[in-house]
């Protein structure tokens, strides 16, 4: 999502972090309220337009419940906490998440049954979701894993290549037909017994 939203305007990115700059009046009590829309700036309505074109973009990506849940927030900061709470938690519950996906990351072993690719995208899948809770691991690990499955993939394919270039040499065995033959010595040899 910070992705596709940067690429749209790198301030609505601003504007969602660090909340809208709509334009206020101090009053000569010392309380800010907010500038009628008449008295608008030409820079006070890019500041307004941007915050609506944020809203727009959050809006865009939410199915209709997600919609009327935060709908009623004035700005694009407040809805995306409103997000944050329902889908990540508060702070307890994103500690409990990490400390959980921690574990997964520390107790990490093959299954049995299991390939290295397979085991490659569960291991991603735990650093992905730990990526997405601002907890960062190297990708030493990550690459080591590649590089090692590219090995054995090779050193099975070489064994493969070589099972393929021996070739099996059979030897016919040609004899002549000869039963006839010794049929006829063996009853010479009875005949003469007799």
């Amino acid at each position: 999502m910070t992705i596709f939203i940067q690429a749209l305007d790198f301030n609505l990115w601003d504007i969602i972090i660090d909340g809208p700059e709509l334009p206020h009046i101090i009053s000569q009590e010392g309380i800010k309220t907010l500038k009628p829309r008449s008295s608008y700036t030409d820079d006070d309505r890019k500041k307004v337009q941007l915050n609506a074109k944020a809203k727009h973009v959050i809006i865009c990506a939410l199915n209709s419940n997600e919609f009327n849940r935060v709908s009623s927030r004035a700005t694009v900061k407040e809805m995306l906490d409103r997000l944050e709470v329902t889908y990540e938690g508060t702070n307890q519950v994103k500690d409990a998440k990490i400390n959980m996906l921690v574990r997964e990351y520390e107790m990490f072993s093959m299954k049995e049954n299991e390939n290295i690719s397979g085991m490659f995208v569960r291991f991603t899948n735990i650093i992905n979701s730990l990526q997405s809770l601002n907890k960062r691991y190297t990708n030493k690990l990550l690459r080591s894993l590649m590089t090692h499955e590219m090995t054995i993939k090779n050193h099975e394919d070489d064994e493969e290549q070589d099972k393929k270039k021996k070739k099996v040499i059979a030897f016919k065995s040609s004899t002549p037909d000869s039963s006839d033959e010794e049929s006829d010595d063996e009853m010479a040899l009875i005949t003469r017994r007799f």
